[in-house]
């Protein structure tokens, strides 16, 4: 029996053992992956102060950065899921990193998903907005200088087991450096209720990180689990829908049919697009080609 006994603790050590070597590896490969340094070559854009850069980079924020950083920029929790992680938008204002960033580095964490120090930003949408055109970045970042300063209390961003055993085996694409294709063209159509304008605003608006290049929608690569899958904005999938059908949808959340939409599906910002923004991301979304559900 005390032999028994004996290679029973044998076992159970050795087993212990190796869950605390697999946890220790696991932090440590995923430690490394989040403190990678990147090299980028960040181009400059002129920063305009007129009141007319200002209102267009303050449209842009409220289609957008004001979704996570909230309506004053200060930042928000997004994500209080342990296991799994914590994630905040840090405060942009005076009062937060906005004082610590120059005009260059909002370039480089906006347009490259890098920080000052070479390493790359978790979650922030960079590889969507790689593709603003600079007059628009220079806007937005005209406006983020111009908030007061100001501050509300955030938990700080923390990896849990799940989200470091998927970051150390590649399955977790939230390092936004390596999702970049730094070499792909930028578009800059005019802005106006055109297929071109409409294809810009929905790269740079996010529906295609959410809905998939090609717009079917299905489980989004990456997100937390208890993420809502993305509808099908093809022809097939709202192919009866009206104009105003959609307009009321991505404003007030409300399918034809009344139903409403999850509150994933960020309608309190989209609510602030123009009659012609909308007017255009409705001709573009009719110009892609029908797919069924989930091919992305």
């Amino acid at each position: 029996m005390r032999s028994v006994l004996k290679w029973a603790g044998v076992a159970t050590g050795t087993i212990v053992a190796l869950v605390v070597l697999a946890l220790a590896a696991v932090y440590l490969v995923s430690s490394i992956t989040l403190h990678r340094r990147y090299a980028v070559q960040v181009q400059p854009v002129a920063v305009p102060r007129d009141s007319a850069a200002l209102a267009r980079g303050e449209h842009i924020a409220r289609l957008g950065c004001q979704d996570c950083h909230g309506p004053d920029l200060t930042g928000t929790t997004m994500i209080d899921q342990q296991p799994f992680a914590v994630l905040s938008a840090p405060n942009l204002t005076p009062a937060g990193v906005g004082a610590q960033l120059t005009d260059l580095d909002f370039v480089r964490a906006i347009r490259y998903g890098v920080a000052p120090d070479g390493r790359s930003l978790v979650v922030m949408p960079s590889s969507v907005y790689y593709f603003l055109r600079d007059a628009d970045l220079a806007a937005v970042i005209a406006y983020v200088r111009s908030v007061a300063a100001a501050t509300r209390p955030l938990k700080a961003t923390s990896f849990g087991p799940i989200s470091r055993l998927l970051l150390a085996t590649g399955k977790l694409p939230v390092l936004q450096a390596e999702l970049i294709d730094t070499t792909a063209p930028r578009s800059a159509p005019p802005q106006g209720a055109t297929v071109e304008y409409g294809a810009y605003l929905a790269r740079t608006g996010g529906c295609l990180e959410c809905h998939g290049p090609g717009l079917s929608g299905g489980p989004i690569p990456g997100s937390p689990p208890n993420t809502p899958p993305a509808a099908n904005l093809t022809r097939e999938g709202v192919g009866r829908w009206t104009q105003d059908d959609f307009a009321r949808a991505i404003r007030d959340g409300k399918r034809p049919d009344g139903s409403t939409l999850n509150p994933f599906m960020p309608y309190r910002t989209l609510r602030n697009l123009t009659d012609d923004e909308v007017a255009a991301l409705w001709l573009y979304l009719q110009s892609v080609p029908p797919e069924p559900y989930g091919g992305r």
